[in-house]
């Protein structure tokens, strides 16, 4: 690394714990977001607050997006004040959010042009995974690139896997999550029928967390449906967000997926209930009321 000053854009769940963590580390941070005030305790505990991307990357070696979406990552890397053009010759951009393979391909070759180095950098784990800086990177770019960033990954995780070139890493998390979000739909719908036969649902529950289904999303998030805990890990909308990615990747890939779709479905029909502020647990509840 060239210096310590970091820059990390978006301060959702995610960037916000991952800007603690490079900040208790001993990095000179700048952080942005589309709202400030997201951005305020940050500032409290150190970090430079920038009122626009190109602000927060300007002089950084690192840059970090956690962001919502394809669009707002284009809008943010190459816009109006968009972090790229102002970033130095040989700086790094690691793009962290959930994203297609196609928008990173596309910002790939945006940032080669600016003479920037690009790693792409999706992440498993959820809230506290990126308070407690275990975080685990799944990372497709350039070798040289990745070992220049590792004081930074080291900061935010505890593993960082590199899956190969540009496009593999979107592909693998976009898989992870589709996985996940099939497992939360079901498992809702699993937990809505124990509900309306009256069984008794901690010990119904326990076959299905002691049992062959058991699996950290599985017990996480039906211990959070059962207690009706929707303080949110991952938002309703963005797993809505991630299982369309998903269903046309895997059209792309000649693979059309009914199950993708359909799990998409139901996160979709939260958001819109007014569910997009709570954690993905909260789909439950739109069962419950059926």
């Amino acid at each position: 690394m060239m210096n310590r000053k970091v820059a990390v854009l978006g301060l959702g769940i995610m960037g916000s714990g991952m800007a603690r963590r490079l900040i208790a580390a001993g990095f000179e941070v700048a952080v942005w977001n589309r709202s400030r005030e997201k951005a305020e305790a940050l500032g409290a505990a150190g970090a430079r607050i920038a009122e626009t991307p190109a602000n927060a990357a300007s002089g950084a070696s690192i840059v970090v997006a956690m962001l919502a979406n394809d669009d707002v990552s284009r809008t943010v890397w190459t816009g109006d004040d968009g972090a790229l053009a102002v970033m130095d010759r040989d700086a790094i951009a690691i793009e962290s959010s959930t994203l297609t393979s196609d928008w990173v391909l596309e910002l790939t070759r945006d940032a080669v042009a600016h003479g920037v180095r690009f790693i792409e950098a999706p992440v498993t784990g959820s809230r506290d995974q990126a308070a407690q800086g275990i975080l685990r990177f799944l990372v497709g770019g350039d070798a040289d690139a990745i070992d220049a960033a590792r004081p930074a990954f080291d900061a935010m995780g505890s593993a960082l896997v590199h899956l190969g070139p540009m496009g593999s890493a979107a592909t693998v998390k976009l898989a992870n999550n589709y996985l996940c979000g099939v497992q939360a739909a079901s498992l809702a719908e699993a937990i809505a029928l124990f509900e309306r036969r009256g069984l008794d649902m901690e010990q119904a529950m326990s076959i299905l967390f002691d049992g062959a289904p058991a699996s950290p999303m599985v017990k996480g998030v039906g211990r959070r449906m059962l207690d009706r805990d929707y303080a949110p890990h991952f938002l309703v909308p963005l797993m809505a967000k991630d299982l369309g990615y998903a269903a046309q990747a895997l059209a792309d890939a000649g693979i059309p997926s009914a199950i993708a779709q359909a799990a998409r479905q139901r996160f979709a029909e939260a958001d819109a209930a007014g569910e997009g502020e709570r954690d993905i647990a909260a789909i439950v509840e739109q069962l419950r009321k059926a």
